[in-house]
């Protein structure tokens, strides 16, 4: 990377005291919204949480923890974006690679098409949301984004689903 591309020691280091602020203000806030008061991304974010909170996984993992994904049953997807916050809830249907895109079809709400490439990494977050554990997978962009995020969902007592939660805690620790 070049010099004028290469962020100074200096700033990198203003960036994560920025990122430590704000996250010790609000450590079980939304990511996205902690990111925007310090200035930072999201990814410098997840990468100040406390150790087992964020497991990184390669972004050539892409199809094997989507195909994994495929059999948790009914999840939480979410694209956070600055204009919108859009969760659909449904079985993530098996996808396949065509003309660009990873294509995901089925029978579910979710579906559509991925830039896959764009992937720069996947993220297994298990950090307190609300004071309460969350659980998710969120596949993470070049700029430092989210391009979207799986979660384990709750039942009707607002607790995580348990089956769901042991295929997360085992895909999360193949990668850990």
């Amino acid at each position: 990377m070049s010099a004028a591309l290469s962020p100074s020691l200096d700033e990198a280091e203003a960036r994560r005291a920025r990122a430590m602020a704000a996250l010790g203000e609000k450590p079980d806030g939304v990511v996205e919204a902690i990111a925007a008061t310090a200035a930072v991304t999201p990814a410098e974010i997840l990468a100040l949480l406390p150790a087992g909170a964020a497991t990184q996984a390669p972004e050539t993992a892409f199809e094997a923890i989507w195909a994994a994904m495929t059999g948790w049953g009914e999840v939480l997807f979410i694209v956070h974006t600055d204009d919108i916050v859009l969760e659909a809830e449904g079985s993530l249907p098996a996808g396949s690679e065509g003309h660009g895109w990873f294509n995901i079809h089925g029978d579910s709400p979710i579906g559509g098409h991925i830039r896959k490439e764009n992937c720069a990494g996947i993220t297994f977050v298990d950090r307190a949301f609300h004071g309460r554990r969350s659980c998710s997978v969120w596949f993470m962009n070049r700029k430092g984004a989210a391009m979207f995020k799986v979660f384990v969902r709750r039942d009707a007592a607002r607790e995580l689903i348990g089956e769901q939660l042991t295929r997360f805690e085992a895909l999360r620790d193949s990668y850990a």
